[in-house]
């Protein structure tokens, strides 16, 4: 633990640096004199303390801990009918393993390469997988976190199908040439058995049949392998005397088949939307064809045909007739019907229709075996976007509810919040108020799907997930402990009137698509009040009431629009300041779908707002109300620009935002507008750089979307190429004209553009870049400061103030941070009635880069916590009188009462951290984090009972320093930006977490804190739960005899080395795994990680032995008594003749 002596420091800084140091490597970083009031290093309030810092690097590790979500871009789906465990594989590689609620597990192919096929080695705790890469993949799932054991890379054939028999080590595998091979499952070898095309098919078949489109051994005889080729062959070829028992056709192609659990019908469904239904014992042609949704001809003939089949699942009941069910087959008339699965049970057809294409299916029955009466009791059906299961024992086939958090992008995702450690009542009081809009009409069944094991771990303290979405909703989800839950929905929505389509009059709004979508959002979870701003350019303040209530929704208009002239050529005029929405040129990317160039003949717009609030009183249900809503209006014809910041004060009763024209800040308490100012007016005669103000310009308008080519929505997955505008391109926007605006959002914090390296040729040299300089020689290129940040809390308004007084920290894209103080009323009985006055304090501050997040620390390096509002209810029942006092809690409770006479000023840009020392405003230490890239996201966080700065850089690396020293702790390159999501939905929180959407439909969760790395074998859940395999039903004595040879066949014998030889080496390589023991980690590569494992092998054997050795017993023990029976019966009837029985 080393200690910092803070006057040793500064002594340092004093000797080292003269006053008005530009702060360039490691300098105090404090910019001019004139910019920066009380640079000099070694004033009055300087510390005296030492703090000790606790936190080392040895606190820090970074690993992915969860992932929540719908798996994105489904593929393959498989089950586990005795574990009952599902898996679900998708194109980019990735499995996700479901089981009940809290197990839920991510594996990922190194290849990337899409999962074609998966089958599990059923209750074995294992899973194969096939790939587009031709590679099969052995996952041991006895490990919480699953691994490869065995690859094998097809050469010279593509892999089409798999098929693994129950209880079998051999898997069959089809290619695409039509052949197909053996591979043991335990060594993952390929044996020298092959079933050649050529063999397969009649020697007077002049054709290729195509490729392998099924393979299953019949449930009556393993030796029996039924083979569907795709141009409608089927084979049945024996596997002991290695040729074909039968053979069939059908002139339309093949695209599954299903067998009756006897093995002597099977039935195929096909192109033409037909299925055909074959007898074994006459194979010259089906003995049933039916086309489900096909219309049946006047004439007799054949029913038109249909879209085709893609799978068809053959179940039968001991007590019901048989369900056939299948996906596709709908009739071609009827183009805009929906995805459909048909369920056909005796005479009955069902069809239900799907919000999204079905990508697969899988029936659960009650018997892994394939030779008895199957009893289905559900259906998985994976869709593109959705995973659904229908309950088949119910006869109006009712879904289960979902119990995983699946919904996620049901809207897409715009931006992520996330809190740990929050107030524990929050999650019952969310969950209680969410949970009454509930949706009826589920089965009222168990969740089919419950394997594995999950406990609730160490970590027991709240968190809470916020996400804003595309159309106007943001959901609360419960966090804790790994998991996911939703708690609550709000609609934000709901406070404006819906835009009528086709009304004919002139719209405002500024997007023509997802007008509500959620931009920004600001909780306190103490007050509960909670704040959201929107691409349309307003902001709803929400306050929590557990009671409904029927009132009109406040709201206020802020004119926000104001110019400069560069500084080359000023122009000084007497008109107040309006700058136009121009500054960052293209620096701004969209957020939510296309610009809307609005058409405005006649009138020109002003001061109306983009959307309209509801004028009459409006319902609402406990829950999130709001209380106010702030819409920015157009300006002379020009749009409102999109908020930049946002932040709310509970205690204070205050809302600030800003976008880049200035700052807006309101009293939602009051209900009135305090400040709306441009941004060069926050300064007064304090701004740095001297620029003037001039008229309004109507020609300037410039649209990142419009000049970049398209637009792009917030989950798409390639980004356009963020184009600078040359000289050209500002003279041709410039001809524009004020008619037809278009409209430029903001996706970031910080304005910034981002060019993101994608798959397209010509964006192939595309990385990293702003598109304006944060640095103070560009200034005459960039006379526009977006407001950047915004950070309510007591601090020293000016230099060398003696007590700490209520303020507003401001930062801005030029790295500039402004302090504005409030006078607040002396009195809280005031609050309601005397006004609040915002004004600058005249205090100037700089770092490099935009400004991103502010935080203070007392005197101690505590973190200061922001003053708030206990909640309370604002329509209580009990509540009679309005006048109730309000209940702040103004300081730290972890600080003592008094402030003492200084506190530290956390400031993090995207280049640059400072720690000043407050009221003296020396800059403590300084430390420049990035020269080459920028930060996209940093917070102060709390962790092991300390505080540090989280960072998250756009070159990927994530970075701990800690506070107030600023030393490094932690810096790895460790998630590489190839998705401008990555940057928007990237948060951190306490506790060492942290978030990042990493697929539109997926939240990835990771973690940096050593002790929860440490800890996170604990907290997953168990795939493998140890499950006794069901047993085989009673035959009977003459289906024993009659019933086929199934049980004599040996595969071993047959497709083992000495029989079948060894399979050609060029023709597949066998790949070992990195991954299997868990106990064996650490020494997985020398000698004792083989002893282990031969140890654990060992006790495994040594576990079946005796679980054979007690079936031996109790077999012995029961023919002993059926012998003693036999031999008192013998007794009985010894002497008697046979007449006298």
């Amino acid at each position: 633990m080393k200690k910092f002596n803070f006057r040793k420091v500064l002594d340092g800084l004093a000797a080292a640096s003269p006053v008005g140091s530009s702060g360039g490597g490691s300098g105090s970083g404090a910019g001019g004199g004139s910019v920066h009031p009380g640079g000099t290093a070694g004033a009055a309030g300087t510390p005296r303390e030492e703090i000790q810092e606790t936190l080392t690097s040895d606190y820090f590790q970074i690993c992915k801990t969860v992932r929540h979500g719908f798996p994105y871009l489904p593929t393959a789906l498989a089950f586990d009918p005795v574990q009952k465990i599902l898996a679900i594989g998708t194109r980019t590689g990735a499995i996700r393993i479901l089981g009940r609620p809290g197990v839920d597990c991510y594996c990922q192919h190194e290849s990337g390469a899409a999962v074609l096929q998966l089958q599990f080695l059923i209750n074995e705790g294992a899973l194969v997988s096939a790939c587009a890469d031709d590679a099969l993949h052995l996952w041991n799932l006895r490990q919480k976190r699953p691994a490869i054991l065995h690859s094998l890379k097809f050469n010279r054939e593509r892999i089409t199908y798999c098929h693994l028999p129950f209880q079998s080590k051999w898997l069959y595998v089809g290619t695409e040439r039509g052949n197909t091979h053996i591979v043991n499952i335990e060594s993952f070898i390929l044996s020298g058995y092959v079933i050649m095309w050529n063999k397969a098919i009649e020697l007077s078949t002049k054709t290729h049949p195509g490729p392998v489109v099924h393979l299953s051994d019949s449930p009556r005889d393993e030796g029996k392998l039924l083979i569907g080729y795709e141009n409608g062959t089927i084979v049945f070829w024996d596997l002991r005397s290695k040729r074909a028992d039968l053979r069939a056709y059908y002139d339309e192609a093949i695209h599954s088949v299903a067998w009756h659990h006897e093995g002597k019908q099977f039935m195929c469904s096909h192109s033409d939307g037909s299925l055909t239904l074959w007898n074994l014992k006459s194979p010259n042609r089906p003995f049933q064809t039916t086309i489900p949704h096909g219309k049946v001809q006047r004439d007799g003939k054949k029913p038109e045909s249909c879209k085709p089949i893609l799978k068809v699942e053959y179940k039968t009941c001991k007590n019901s007739e048989p369900f056939v069910i299948f996906s596709g087959g709908l009739s071609y008339d009827k183009p805009c019907r929906r995805p459909s699965l048909t369920i056909m049970h005796g005479k009955a057809i069902t069809v239900l229709e799907m919000d999204h294409p079905i990508v697969d299916f899988l029936t659960l029955c009650e018997t892994p075996y394939p030779n008895e009466f199957q009893e289905p009791y559900a259906v998985v059906v994976l869709l593109e976007k959705d995973l659904i299961v229908v309950d088949l024992t119910q006869s109006n086939f009712p879904i289960f509810e979902n119990p995983y958090p699946i919904d996620i992008h049901e809207s897409p995702v715009t931006c992520t919040e996330y809190f740990a450690d929050c107030p524990p009542d929050l999650i019952p009081v969310l969950y209680s108020v969410g949970a009454k809009h509930k949706k009826q009409g589920y089965s009222n069944k168990e969740w089919p799907i419950s394997g594995g094991a999950w406990n609730l771990g160490a970590q027991t303290y709240p968190e809470i997930i916020i996400t804003g979405h595309a159309d106007g909703s943001v959901k609360f989800w419960d966090a804790s402990a790994i998991t996911l839950q939703m708690l609550y929905k709000l609609k934000t929505s709901k406070v404006f009137e819906k835009q009528k389509v086709g009304e004919g009059k002139a719209t405002a709004e500024i997007v023509e698509e997802d007008p509500f979508a959620v931009q920004m959002m600001y909780w306190c979870p103490e007050s509960r009040i909670f704040c959201v701003a929107g691409v349309s350019a307003y902001v709803i303040v929400y306050r929590f009431s557990k009671h409904e209530v029927n009132t009109e929704i406040a709201s206020l208009e802020v004119r926000l629009q104001c110019e400069v002239e560069d500084i080359i050529t000023p122009e000084p005029e007497t008109n107040p300041p309006f700058p136009d929405a121009s500054s960052q040129l293209p620096s701004l990317k969209s957020l939510s779908g296309s610009t809307n160039t609005v058409a405005c003949e006649g009138t020109m717009k002003d001061s109306i707002p983009c959307l309209s609030v509801k004028a009459r009183p409006v319902r609402m249900p406990p829950g999130y109300q709001a209380d106010l809503v702030i819409q920015l209006v157009w300006v002379d014809g020009e749009p409102p620009q999109q908020i930049t910041s946002l932040a709310v004060n509970s205690a204070y009763g205050l809302v600030a935002f800003g976008n880049c024209n200035g700052l807006a800040v309101v009293d939602f308490m009051q209900k009135t507008v305090l400040l709306s100012m441009g941004t060069l007016d926050l300064y007064g005669s304090s701004d740095p750089y001297q620029r003037q103000p001039r008229s309004p310009r109507k020609s300037r308008q410039f649209a990142a979307d419009h000049v970049n080519g398209h637009c792009t929505s917030p989950t798409s997955q390639s980004c356009g190429s963020g184009k600078r505008l040359s000289s050209a391109d500002v003279s041709r926007a410039n001809r524009r004209g004020p008619g037809r605006p278009p409209f430029r959002k903001a996706q970031s914090a910080a304005c910034m553009e981002i060019s993101l390296p994608v798959t397209t040729e010509e964006n192939r040299e595309n990385s990293f870049s702003r598109s304006r300089s944060s640095s103070v020689s560009s200034i005459d290129r960039d006379s526009k400061e977006a407001i950047t940040a915004l950070y309510f809390m007591e601090s020293f308004a000016r230099k060398n103030d003696s007590a700490v007084s209520s303020c507003l920290w401001v930062g801005t894209g030029l790295g500039m941070v402004i302090i504005l103080s409030l006078n607040l009323p002396a009195s809280d009985d005031l609050r309601q009635s005397e006004p609040v006055m915002v004004s600058p304090s005249g205090t100037v501050l700089t770092l490099k880069g935009a400004v991103l997040t502010f935080a203070c620390l007392d005197c101690m390096g505590t973190l200061t916590h922001r003053p708030y509002e206990v909640w309370r209810d604002p329509h209580s029942a009990d509540d009679g009188d309005k006048t109730r006092k309000r209940k702040l809690v103004m300081h730290s409770p972890s600080s003592s009462q008094d402030m003492g006479d200084h506190q530290f000023a956390v400031i993090c840009s995207e280049k640059q951290a400072k720690v000043f020392s407050l009221p003296s405003q020396t800059c403590l230490y300084v430390h420049n984090i990035t020269e080459t890239s920028f930060l996209l996201r940093a917070d102060v966080v709390t962790l092991c009972n300390s505080v540090c700065l989280a960072c998250f850089c756009a070159n990927g690396h994530i970075m701990t320093l800690s506070l107030p020293s600023l030393r490094p702790l932690l810096d790895i390159n460790y998630l590489p930006v190839t998705d401008m999501r990555i940057a928007r939905t990237f948060c951190f929180t306490n506790e060492g977490q942290a978030l990042y959407l990493s697929s539109p439909t997926e939240i990835q969760r990771l973690t940096y804190s050593q002790e929860m790395c440490d800890n996170l074998q604990d907290m997953l859940g168990d795939l493998f739960t140890p499950v006794e395999t069901p047993e085989a039903q009673n035959r009977g004595f003459l289906k024993g005899l009659f019933g086929g040879s199934g049980q004599a066949f040996d595969r071993e014998e047959l497709f083992g080395e000495a029989t079948a030889g060894k399979a050609s080496r060029s023709l597949a390589q066998h790949i070992p795994g990195s991954g299997g023991i868990e106990g064996v980690r650490g020494a997985a590569g020398g000698v004792i990680g083989d002893l282990t494992r031969a140890r654990i092998a060992l006790d495994e054997r040594g576990q079946k032995l005796g679980e054979l050795d007690e079936r031996t017993a109790s077999m012995m023990a029961s023919a002993e008594a059926f012998s003693k029976h036999a031999h008192e019966v013998m007794l009985k009837y010894k002497d008697k003749k046979w007449y006298q029985f």
